[in-house]
């Protein structure tokens, strides 16, 4: 894993953002097309509002996937990541070859397998990320499932993973939060051939620091990103503040 750090969110978004343009431009160029997968959150606004103002990516040969939706939740809420990414990225950079959105509303286990046939036939090439405040990767909170053979899951979400989706404002209270989801497993987003974590605020600090520099362990989901072979984790001052 390679570590660049920035001072300000705005710099690491910039830079995130930047990387993976140059890589999906690339798989383009060398392959006619592009899979991505792009995460949803706070820290995820500076980094895809890169990706929508790039110049030179056909969109119409990108492919995207997200990592995770709630189950039960209605496109129409705020807190909606189907919502979140239509409006922030696929309604603003035109008509993409596909978009493959989790439908948290339908058969949960049903919806796993649909995902899983799609994305095992289309190999991510770019996977955005970012490491949640337990310490979490997409939606596989501690203890996460190192091995799981399929590519999407049926995942509880722990009452720290709710606070933080109530602090970013996303509810109205800790109630309204859902106790699952449907999400990518982590070996499903270790297969992504490279991965761009991006981290910023300093509210992540200590799950930056276990992740990135405890032993790989899944009390520690995203330390599994130690192990990937193209991975860039991305921080600003505040997210790297515990860091020697």
């Amino acid at each position: 894993m390679n570590v660049r750090k920035f001072e300000t969110r705005e710099e690491l978004g910039l830079h995130a953002g930047t990387a993976g343009i140059e890589a999906i431009k690339a798989c383009i160029a060398n392959h006619g097309e592009a899979n991505i997968i792009l995460a949803t959150g706070q820290s995820q606004f500076e980094t895809l509002q890169t990706l929508v103002a790039a110049s030179g990516i056909d969109w119409s040969k990108v492919r995207m996937f997200h990592l995770d939706e709630y189950i039960g939740m209605p496109i129409t809420h705020k807190a909606s990541f189907r919502k979140y990414l239509t409006e922030r990225f696929v309604d603003l950079v035109g008509p993409l070859k596909e978009v493959v959105l989790i439908n948290g509303e339908t058969d949960p286990l049903a919806e796993c397998e649909r995902l899983h046939q799609k994305i095992a036939a289309h190999p991510v090439d770019v996977a955005f990320v970012g490491i949640g405040e337990n310490g979490h990767l997409a939606f596989n909170d501690p203890p996460a499932d190192f091995d799981a053979q399929q590519a999407y899951l049926v995942v509880n979400l722990d009452r720290q993973c709710r606070q933080q989706q109530l602090g970013e404002g996303w509810f109205g209270s800790l109630d309204e939060v859902p106790l699952q989801a449907i999400s990518m497993s982590i070996p499903q987003i270790m297969r992504s051939k490279k991965i761009i974590c991006a981290v910023p605020d300093e509210r992540k600090a200590l799950a930056v620091k276990n992740c990135l520099t405890r032993p790989v362990s899944n009390q520690y989901p995203a330390s599994i990103l130690q192990n990937h072979a193209d991975c860039t984790c991305f921080l600003d001052a505040g997210s790297a503040s515990l860091l020697t």
